[in-house]
């Protein structure tokens, strides 16, 4: 289907030339980044949104600390957050 578009001229330009680049076309250029864009980019669905929380659960709950991380004071802690720039 035809459509037009109004792009910067700017936009357009670089796209030609990575078109050109890539040995394609323009609108194949324009395709193959419409595509990427619905996939990647496009509105976050609900499971979308579970299974990257599970995967996330499930590396947290994989990492052990093994060392102690001891107690300080408010003093200390408010030394270490001068110390670190904060």
């Amino acid at each position: 289907m035809k459509t037009t578009i109004d792009l910067p001229d700017d936009l357009l330009h670089r796209a030609k030339i990575t078109a050109a680049q890539r040995k394609t076309t323009l609108k194949e250029l324009a395709v193959q980044g419409l595509e990427y864009a619905i996939r990647h980019v496009g509105p976050d669905s609900e499971s979308a949104r579970q299974e990257r929380s599970r995967k996330l659960i499930a590396a947290l709950s994989e990492i052990r600390i093994t060392e102690p991380v001891g107690k300080f004071n408010r003093e200390e802690a408010y030394d270490r957050q001068q110390g670190s720039g904060v």
